[in-house]
């Protein structure tokens, strides 16, 4: 090799490990990004939170649909807000929401201007008994569910694009998960006549456990590059004999 391919060799090197620094940049970037929203809303810190979101951002919760940044401010510092704190942004006394995100999965686009991650998350919910309780929730309670969020790069900060949250399961404490259930209700009404509701309603709440389902990977299998497209819903025991 001459003197000028060495040289091209080693630009060519170099250009590929700055592009595989960038993407483990964003990833951790992402990565935080997610890991932060769980511990302001933790602390129900609902004003950060909405920050995080990028100004067209798109929040899926139960079966209602919010349709911008300042849709999802009716989400976050609307609904949530006032059910957990009474309009308070911060921690309250004698209420606590432990929000574990775990097991994630980050996608960077070729083009660097987005991202795919899931998320797994764990949540324990506490109202003291010194205090009344949270309207329609028990003492204690379990909550599980999936993230599959879109990020999007928005004036060279990385922000939430898509949060699509898929409610798994949630159960009281005391009695624990094999009597599970779902706690919260679906939305019924649309944003104005509910001033804290979606714009959009879904057809429909996705099942909750005792009902078990797969929230659909963005991601092909790892060794055989499928795209995973089995039924999402468990099989009910009426039919554990089908195949």
């Amino acid at each position: 090799m001459t003197n000028t391919d060495d040289i091209a060799a080693l630009k060519e090197e170099m250009a590929a490990l700055r592009d595989e620094v960038g993407l483990l940049k964003d990833r951790n970037e992402i990565c935080a990004l997610q890991y932060k929203y769980g511990y302001y809303l933790d602390k129900c810190l609902y004003d950060e939170v909405a920050d995080l979101f990028a100004e067209d951002g798109v929040a899926t919760f139960l079966n209602g649909v919010y349709r911008g940044k300042e849709s999802i401010r009716r989400l976050m510092c609307g609904w949530f807000r006032e059910l957990f704190t009474g309009g308070h942004n911060g921690p309250v006394y004698g209420f606590f929401l432990d929000h574990l995100l775990l097991q994630d999965i980050i996608t960077i686009a070729p083009d660097r201007q987005s991202a795919k991650g899931r998320f797994r998350c764990l949540m324990l919910a506490g109202t003291h008994e010194s205090r009344p309780q949270v309207p329609g929730m028990p003492r204690a309670c379990w909550e599980a569910g999936i993230y599959e969020h879109t990020y999007v790069r928005e004036n060279g900060v990385w922000k939430i694009g898509v949060y699509d949250y898929s409610l798994l399961w949630q159960a009281d404490y005391e009695k624990g998960w094999a009597v599970g259930g779902a706690l919260l209700p679906p939305l019924t009404k649309t944003y104005p006549e509910d001033p804290n509701g979606p714009d959009e309603l879904l057809p429909s709440t996705p099942p909750v456990w005792p009902e078990t389902r797969v929230v659909p990977f963005h991601y092909p299998h790892p060794v055989t590059g499928a795209v995973w497209s089995g039924d999402p819903v468990g099989k009910r025991p009426e039919n554990m004999g089908e195949k």
